[in-house]
């Protein structure tokens, strides 16, 4: 078993006040993407702008999601920039909502070194506001996974360019201010104070959010800068949970205190793999990975791993909220084969971006392909959510019944309700004479 190190704070939260934040984030939370790629070859802005306006008809409104969910469409300095507002993480809606999206846009596109993949986690409307040690634990959880994260997240095309170069991106802040000795808003200000780093490309970049005089959150808005450029919509949607993920962690580890980033010699390790993966050493705009040997990338891989395990069961509640019967998720799935071998192997090897997305896809497939109710599991929810066999005396006579009228064995039924019970729990509500859901 392995042992956190958990630094000691007075403002931890309770396990009741770790249970209303984790399910008020989940509900309230959006994760926004700022999608960059370069122009088709022989296509100017100039021609393409209008085009992607008139298609993806973007709302300039953060309240309003339109039909492909854009904010706006920008010109970027490596091409082209799609700002996508985030939406309730719902896995199926999330991934047809980009795969409607890039169908908009034009044969062609490529993703360059200069072009990124922003993720901006938002906490909309909230009445109150966020405890500090939450963004403590997000900060200290990006740091300590910092250098798998970048791994897991690398898209370059090349074993000697996996990343593109670190000025758009750059840890040399990240790994020097730690909740343990600094206040978040004493954090913040050292960002946007530094000489080496513009606030806006740290790599965990908190410029948006705001906060009180106590050190609490009034506005809760921060970015992920660091992962490459991506035209995989499977990919893209996968990583936006991946985010979710670490601030609903980071909400339960709150109940203890703040994450360390490991033991000293573990830390410098990590710090040195940071600067050989992100580094501004490479050719144009890329870092140069060339020490990134095959057994750094087993390193990697195991860092990589020990975060998915990490954060496993909040994507077992992800899967439960789906209402799919089952406690895999599809992106816990995804970022598992990227963990072994993120887009950048996967595009090193000769992989081109749909080869990819096919690929990606049928992994997630995978897991949701067997978990789907057919007619009859249709038709004993529908039974028990609308309550239509009522007045039974014991659970065996509804049960007999209820076999009887779904055309089933009794040990059919028995099995149904096992997978039911599992999902939603079920209860025998004797003044009612039936089953009910729990959840």
């Amino acid at each position: 078993m392995k042992e956190h190190i958990l630094l000691r704070r007075h403002d931890t939260l309770t396990p009741e006040q770790a249970l209303y934040w984790k399910d008020l984030l989940y509900r309230t939370v959006k994760i926004g993407t700022e999608l960059e790629f370069a122009l088709p070859k022989g296509v100017t802005k100039e021609e393409l702008m209008p085009r992607l306006i008139e298609a993806l008809q973007p709302t300039q409104d953060l309240t309003r999601l339109g039909r492909y969910g854009v904010l706006n469409v920008v010109s970027e300095h490596c091409g082209i920039e799609i700002q996508v507002i985030g939406r309730h993480p719902y896995y199926n809606a999330l991934l047809q909502q980009y795969r409607d999206l890039f169908a908009q846009l034009p044969e062609g596109i490529r993703t360059r070194p200069t072009c990124g993949l922003h993720y901006h986690v938002l906490a909309v409307g909230l009445a109150e506001p966020v405890p500090e040690i939450i963004l403590a634990n997000v900060w200290n959880l990006t740091r300590r996974y910092a250098p798998h994260l970048r791994f897991l997240t690398s898209a370059g095309d090349q074993m000697t360019a996996l990343c593109r170069r670190r000025n758009y991106t750059s840890h040399l802040e990240l790994v020097r201010h730690t909740p343990g000795v600094m206040s978040m808003a004493q954090i913040q200000q050292a960002l946007r104070e530094s000489r080496t780093v513009p606030e806006h490309n740290n790599f965990l970049n908190l410029e948006h959010i705001v906060f009180n005089e106590d050190g609490s959150i009034r506005v809760f808005h921060y970015e992920n800068r660091f992962p490459d450029a991506d035209l995989s919509p499977t990919s893209i949607v996968a990583k936006a949970f991946l985010f979710l993920a670490i601030l609903l962690k980071a909400v339960e580890l709150s109940q203890y205190g703040v994450i360390h980033v490991g033991k000293i010699h573990e830390w410098r390790r990590k710090c040195q793999l940071l600067d050989w993966l992100s580094n501004n050493d490479g050719n144009l705009a890329t870092s140069d990975t060339s020490r990134i040997t095959p057994e750094i990338i087993e390193e990697l891989r195991v860092g990589c791993r020990e975060l998915l395990e990490l954060l496993k069961p909040v994507f077992v509640r992800f899967a439960r909220a789906s209402g799919e019967g089952s406690e895999e998720h599809p992106a816990f799935e995804v970022l598992s084969l990227l963990a072994e071998t993120p887009l950048s192997l996967l595009r090193a090897s000769g992989r081109g971006w749909s080869e990819i997305e096919q690929l990606l896809s049928e992994r997630a497939a995978a897991v949701t392909s067997g978990n789907a109710w057919d007619k009859s599991d249709r038709r004993l929810i529908r039974a028990i959510e609308l309550a239509e066999l009522t007045g039974y005396p014991a659970p065996e006579a509804w049960k007999w019944e209820t076999a009887r009228e779904l055309f089933l064995t009794p040990q059919e039924l028995e099995r149904r309700l096992e997978r039911l019970d599992s999902w939603r729990g079920l209860k025998w509500d004797a003044e009612l004479g039936t089953m009910v859901f729990l959840g």
